[in-house]
């Protein structure tokens, strides 16, 4: 692509075991910098604010792609149909906006723009059209608005484990088993945000795109820290398909036929050959597969580059992530059509893990006197 930064990849490869050895020394910095800055809020020495509501949050210790956004979904469902009011506090990645602080309403005709707001609020803004949403580097700021304005009774916080600026009541840590440590270096020679012993913060566990012997190898990493945490498997579910340029069409699961048709995959994520291992487990017949960095925004060139790969490869069509939909600078006009994918995440276990996540709300807001 136009900015060299597509590459061809197989459902077997991609970055998960990136490192850098160049980029070492800048890693002992920055190791050193947040053990430095954790150990303070440990200590006290930096305090951590509290909302008047409940705070859940969601995170992990890679950086991106270990399913965080899908995690965050399902609890605000969970949240919903148990007459619950979340709001969504989220950073807004990337997002071109200079606002400090941007504020989504609920109603079910919102669409924002995910170039003012960031891809994944965007996201989540047409996935729980009733959730308040509330975009801000400053989170505990976004959950008092929250607050004040919608009566929210509790609040979920998107990319939150190393946001320890805000206190949480409940910690979820998401670890893919695809690449649950990456290559054991933390950032920028590897992909860590920090060290495995940090999951010692974390309430529950939930493990994606696991299997039994991924999720044993997990588990041992972890009992070697001394870590021993209420654990979940979860997986990805395709809920189905939807064209892109017909906004009010709903997602419908393909044919048997459909499915053998050749079809160029592309994707912007964290772990991309994630994606495209799906689409195999799924039937699709990849004619091609396209991966750029997370968060990649394609222009008009590359939407055309695009079409020009997929007729090359014999694609009669081409296929990508909801996401990705969110970061197409201009409606579909292509040639060939092009298709989302809308999936979310189910945890085998859902009743045991409601029952966990309840039973610990439950006692927080009897400890604040609810």
């Amino acid at each position: 692509m136009s900015d060299g930064s597509a590459i061809h990849m197989s459902a077997a490869e991609g970055s998960r075991n990136w490192y850098s050895p160049l980029l070492a020394p800048i890693s002992q910095v920055y190791g050193a910098g947040v053990g430095l800055r954790t150990a303070l809020y440990k200590g006290h020495w930096l305090e951590a604010k509290r909302l008047n509501r409940p705070v859940v949050s969601v995170g992990n210790l890679t950086a991106g792609g270990a399913g965080k956004t899908p995690l965050v979904i399902l609890l605000a469902k969970m949240l919903e149909q148990a007459g619950r009011k979340p709001s969504i506090l989220t950073r807004g990645y990337k997002r071109r906006s200079r606002e400090s602080c941007i504020v989504i309403e609920p109603g079910r005709e919102r669409q924002p723009a995910s170039d003012e707001v960031g891809d994944e609020p965007a996201l989540l803004a047409r996935r729980l059209t009733q959730v308040p949403l509330v975009v801000s580097a400053d989170r505990y700021s976004a959950g008092r608005l929250a607050e004040s304005r919608f009566g929210v009774d509790l609040h979920l916080l998107d990319d939150g484990f190393q946001h320890l600026h805000l206190h949480r009541d409940i910690d979820v840590l998401v670890i893919d088993a695809t690449q649950p440590f990456a290559s054991g270096q933390l950032l920028p020679a590897g992909r860590l945000r920090e060290r495995p012993v940090a999951a010692r913060r974390a309430d529950l566990i939930v493990i994606t795109r696991g299997d039994p012997k991924a999720n044993q190898r997990i588990a041992a990493t972890l009992e070697g820290f001394g870590i021993r945490r209420p654990t979940f498997t979860a997986r990805t579910r395709l809920r189905g398909l939807a064209p892109v340029n017909s906004p009010g069409e709903l997602p419908r699961l393909p044919s048997a036929d459909e499915r053998l048709r050749p079809v160029l995959a592309f994707c912007g994520l964290g772990n991309p050959d994630a994606f495209f291992r799906d689409l195999e487990r799924w039937g699709f017949s990849l004619a091609g597969q396209l991966a750029f960095s997370d968060h990649h925004r394609y222009d008009r060139s590359e939407v055309q580059r695009l079409l020009d790969q997929a007729k090359a490869s014999g694609a009669e069509w081409l296929l990508t992530t909801e996401k990705d939909v969110q970061n197409i600078s201009e409606p579909w006009t292509g040639s060939l059509p092009l298709f989302y994918c809308s999936m979310e995440l189910e945890i085998p276990e859902e009743d045991s893990f409601r029952r966990e996540i309840f039973s610990r709300l439950g006692k927080v807001e009897e400890g604040k006197g609810k």
